[in-house]
């Protein structure tokens, strides 16, 4: 299934440059077992995103929306 992630951030500091915000937004073929598992995972795991984004030192307050995509319009 096509699903929408939007990931908002806030308060980021990557390498040495502060950021205040950034969103990410992008459209991912998922099956539902992938998408139970990632949000599983955002919602356990305190490090979420500076383990996974190379230069990423800190992030303030974040979300993360996943929601289907009408294929009309995607």
């Amino acid at each position: 299934m096509r699903m929408r992630f939007t990931l908002t951030m806030e308060d980021l500091v990557v390498e040495s440059t502060r950021v205040d915000n950034m969103i990410i937004d992008w459209i991912e073929d998922v099956s539902q077992a992938e998408v139970l598992e990632m949000s599983h995972q955002w919602i356990t795991s305190k490090n979420f995103l500076t383990e996974r984004m190379v230069g990423l030192k800190k992030v303030g307050e974040s979300s993360l929306t996943i929601e289907p995509v009408d294929e009309g319009t995607a």
